[in-house]
């Protein structure tokens, strides 16, 4: 009965998994490919090995812009993940632990601000920056990703129940700053929830499109999502003369192994915060 019982979970789950990694697996496959072979042979079979051939002609492209806009990704990505990361450990650190006029008010428009979507800020962004004239600037794209009200609340609920009150309290009696409290004793249990809103923050930049297609004019400014969809649009344009079908879908490839890197790198923080809170 119980074998019987998992198996419709098992086949559900199964599909779901098979559902996420096929279009993974056909960029991979796609991306070994030769421009004729990628639309000569079957979708999910390899050919002819032309992966470094690829690589090397992303590279040249347009003047090596694919370089450009993958140093411009991992600007914009590691700089809006740190900041929004300390922004929202800070916010959420004085949301849980201090008493203040307007407290109830922040804390319903933070879960207000949470249902907004970000498409919907960008154009008022778009307008205010241009005031400030940092439109097609990197600062376009940077300030308005520091502003991540979900890792806010995140970090306001986890430091209610995972740091004591009587454990701020203990430092303060020893004659330890705010500042040293928040350092020394806050971001070491919450580091799981820091790893979470670093990584939320950094996919999210990473992904991201319609913001610095916005408020960027200048290729050189680019990220990958942007140019990579410029030189798309323009193979099916000009598919008579500059084909470019491999060369994204290798960028593509490219584009997501940082992404992965960064979650095989920082999951050991996520095991170490489920060991402690067992411990606890």
């Amino acid at each position: 009965m119980r074998r019987t019982s998992a198996v419709v979970p098992n086949l559900v789950m199964g599909a779901g998994v098979l559902y996420f990694l096929v279009p993974l697996l056909w960029v991979v496959v796609a991306a070994t490919k030769s421009q004729a072979d990628l639309l000569s042979s079957p979708a999910l079979w390899f050919a002819d090995f032309s992966l470094v051939d690829n690589v090397g002609k992303l590279f040249r492209e347009d003047g090596g812009a694919y370089g450009k806009w993958l140093l411009n990704t991992a600007v914009y990505s590691g700089a809006s993940a740190v900041g929004a990361t300390a922004l929202a450990a800070l916010a959420g650190y004085g949301l849980a632990r201090f008493s203040f006029p307007g407290k109830k008010f922040f804390e319903t428009a933070l879960l207000g601000m949470v249902m907004v979507p970000a498409t919907a800020l960008v154009l008022p962004t778009y307008l205010i920056l241009a005031e400030l004239e940092l439109v097609n600037t990197r600062w376009a794209v940077i300030l308005p990703s520091l502003l991540h009200p979900f890792g806010a609340y995140l970090m306001r609920v986890y430091i209610a129940q995972s740091v004591p009150e009587e454990l701020i309290d203990a430092a303060r009696v020893d004659r330890a700053g705010e500042a040293l409290i928040f350092w020394r004793v806050v971001l070491p249990v919450v580091r799981p929830a820091l790893v979470t809103v670093f990584l939320f923050t950094l996919v999210a930049t990473w992904n991201n499109y319609f913001l610095p297609l916005v408020m960027l004019s200048d290729s050189d400014l680019y990220p990958l999502t942007v140019g990579l969809t410029t030189w798309f649009n323009t193979a099916q344009q000009e598919a008579g003369t500059r084909v470019l079908f491999n060369l994204v879908i290798t960028g593509a490839l490219i584009a997501i192994v940082p992404l992965i890197t960064a979650f095989v790198l920082l999951q050991r923080f996520w095991r170490s915060g489920a060991s402690a809170g067992a411990l606890k």
